[in-house]
């Protein structure tokens, strides 16, 4: 149970012009957490100084995003971190009160539609075209360049409802959902692009043991389901510049890294649009995961 008169005692002092004072009122209001949240929305409705109200919107943001950081260091130390859950934190720091049970709804409903019509027997090519027919036919993904600043296109609630986005919110919602069907489609790490590879696990039958063989088969890009060959992928690299022997650009990014690239460009995304609040906040979040991603 929370103290009600300790926090009806802190709502009082909200107002207080000394700004030390407030920042101690905001402090100890912050270790209640989300519990306080009914009680500051109440205090904001029912306030009509616009200053008093701008401090209190405050104080609930900055325990909406304690909340986000808390939700993202869970995940980032579990075994096995989600992708979508990942990219549903990133979403629930601009709507920390977005409907999830819903968001969940309408991807299982694009999962199954893909279920319906993919078999066993069809190609790799195949069942990427299958993708492609269902995200960007059927349900009319329409991507959009990171060039043009959007934040509500790195948020996949928003995606999902609009069925506009990015390379990011569409390569993790086509990696999220090539794992629950079992499609091996992963992202990588090319320099200066979010691609994807469908990649053959071959067994490897010159070495004793349960060794298997990896290679990347053929590309996607997330923004419209364009697929490139390896020759495709070098050119480009010998294009911007950069080395097509080295390994890592090949590698498959584990979700961490996805969403710290992710976050990345949404905190360039910010600062670009002047926004340096929010740009410092993702880039707190950024180290959150950084730890793990890097």
């Amino acid at each position: 149970m929370l103290p009600k008169k300790e926090i009806q005692a802190l709502f009082h002092l909200i107002d207080d012009p000394d700004n030390e004072v407030y920042s101690t009122v905001a402090d100890k209001l912050l270790n209640y957490g989300k519990e306080i949240i009914p009680g500051l929305e109440h205090l904001w409705e029912t306030t009509e100084d616009e200053d008093i109200q701008e401090r209190i919107a405050q104080l609930i943001h900055r325990v909406h995003f304690q909340d986000v950081q808390q939700e993202l260091r869970q995940w980032c130390n579990s075994d096995n971190p989600e992708l979508l859950r990942g990219a549903i934190l990133v979403a629930k720091y601009q709507y920390p009160e977005m409907n999830i049970p819903f968001l969940l709804t309408q991807f299982d409903q694009i999962r199954r539609n893909l279920w319906l019509e993919l078999n066993n027997y069809l190609t790799p090519i195949e069942k990427v075209n299958t993708f492609n027919g269902i995200l960007y036919n059927y349900y009319k993904l329409q991507g959009h360049e990171l060039s043009e600043h959007k934040p509500e296109h790195f948020f996949i609630n928003k995606v999902l409802e609009s069925k506009q986005g990015n390379v990011f919110t569409f390569g993790v919602l086509y990696v999220a959902l090539a794992e629950l069907l079992d499609i091996p489609i992963f992202a990588i790490a090319i320099p200066r692009q979010f691609l994807l590879a469908y990649v053959d696990s071959l067994q490897h039958f010159f070495t004793k043991g349960n060794d298997v063989m990896r290679r990347n088969s053929f590309y996607i890009d997330p923004m419209n389901g364009m697929i490139y060959t390896q020759n495709d992928v070098e050119f480009y690299l010998t294009k911007i510049g950069a080395d097509t022997k080295i390994e890592q650009h090949f590698l498959s990014q584990n979700t961490r890294q996805i969403i710290y690239r992710m976050l990345e460009e949404l905190s360039l995304c910010y600062s670009y649009t002047k926004d340096d609040e929010r740009a410092e906040e993702i880039q707190q979040l950024m180290e959150i995961v950084g730890i793990e991603a890097l």
